[in-house]
C-alpha cells in the first residue's frame, strides 16, 4: 500500500525547523501540489530553488534524512519546469515514497487550512511550539489534527465477494462498502451498520485485517472481512452506492496497484486467501 516505503523511513514527530536550501516544500492551489515531472519520475522543489519571498514555511515531516515543509504560497505562478498535479495524480506517480509524502502533506495542510479560527470563540489560532497542535490563547482551545476513523468492509458469500462502486464521485472502479464510524459506535458496530445500510444485507464473523492512513478523506481506515448472514438479496443505497453486485472470484478484474487497502482486499479474495477455500 502506498504507506509501504520501505526502506524509506517516515518520521512525523513535531519540532519547530527552519527550511535549509535542500528542504523539500509542499506547495498547493486548489487540492492540487506543485511538481516537476520527467522520465525518471517526479520531484517536489527545493526551498532554495523557488522559495517565494516573505512566504512562511510550516514543518510536515521527515523521510529518512529530508525535511519537508508546507509554504502557504496561494496564487503562485508555476516557476519553468513545475506545474501543478491534483491528488488523485499520486496513485501513479513515483518514486513511491515521494508520493506518499505528497499524500501526507496534503492531509496536514487540509488540517491547517481548515482550523485558521476557534470553532469555539472565532478568534484566530496560533500554532503551538512543541506540537502539531492550534491553539486559541482567547479561550484556551485546544485544536490537534483530524483523523477520521473509517472502515473498508470485504463481504464475501462463499466464493463470492460484494463489490460496490461509489454514486457521485470521479472514483469509478469498483469498490467495496465503506463507511465512517460514528459517535459512540465500536469499529465492529461501524461494519454492521455500513453494509446494512448501504446494501440491506446482515453479516457475521466480523475479521480485522490491516489499517491505512488514507489522506484522500484525511482518514484512517481499517479493513474487515466478514461473511454473509441470511439471505444475500441486495437493497441498494442509491444515495451511496451506483451498484452493488455478487462477484465470483474469477469475475474480479481488479489487478494489484500496492497504493490502496481497498484493492489490496480484493485481491486477497480474487487470489482465494479469504472464503470458499479459507
Amino acid at each position: 500500500m502506498i504507506q509501504d516505503i520501505t526502506p524509506h523511513i517516515f518520521h512525523n514527530e513535531y519540532t519547530e525547523k527552519e527550511p535549509q536550501t535542500d528542504s523539500l516544500i509542499i506547495i498547493t492551489q486548489n487540492g492540487s501540489v506543485l511538481v516537476s515531472e520527467n522520465e525518471d519520475g517526479f520531484s517536489f522543489p527545493q526551498y532554495g530553488q523557488i522559495a517565494p519571498h516573505g512566504v512562511n514555511s510550516i514543518f510536515l515531516f521527515t523521510i529518512d534524512q529530508e525535511d519537508y515543509f508546507w509554504l502557504d504560497a496561494a496564487g503562485m505562478t508555476p516557476p519553468d519546469g513545475y506545474h501543478f498535479v491534483p491528488r488523485s495524480s499520486f496513485r501513479s506517480l513515483r518514486p513511491k515514497h515521494l508520493a506518499f509524502a505528497g499524500l501526507t502533506a496534503m492531509h496536514i495542510i487540509n488540517w491547517y487550512q481548515t482550523n485558521r479560527f476557534c470553532g469555539r470563540c472565532g478568534q484566530k489560532l496560533e500554532h503551538d511550539h512543541k506540537e502539531r497542535m492550534l491553539r486559541c490563547t482567547a479561550c484556551s482551545n485546544l485544536v490537534y489534527p483530524r483523523i477520521n476513523p473509517a472502515v473498508i468492509v470485504a463481504v464475501t458469500n462463499g466464493t463470492k465477494l460484494l463489490m460496490t462502486k461509489y454514486a457521485g464521485r470521479e472514483y469509478s472502479n469498483y469498490a467495496l462498502v465503506a463507511g465512517f464510524t460514528e459517535i459512540g459506535e465500536s469499529i465492529e458496530e461501524t461494519v454492521r451498520r455500513e453494509v446494512m445500510e448501504e446494501t440491506g444485507i446482515r453479516v457475521k464473523n466480523i475479521t480485522y485485517y490491516k489499517s491505512q492512513p488514507w489522506a484522500m478523506t484525511s482518514t484512517l481506515l481499517m479493513g474487515f472481512f466478514c461473511e454473509l448472514d441470511g439471505d444475500d438479496t441486495l437493497h441498494v443505497d442509491e444515495q451511496e452506492l451506483s451498484l452493488a453486485v455478487w462477484m465470483e472470484r474469477d469475475e474480479i478484474t481488479a489487478k494489484y496497484d500496492d497504493f490502496s487497502l481497498t484493492n489490496e482486499m480484493i485481491c486477497r479474495f480474487k487470489g482465494g486467501d479469504f472464503a470458499g477455500g479459507r
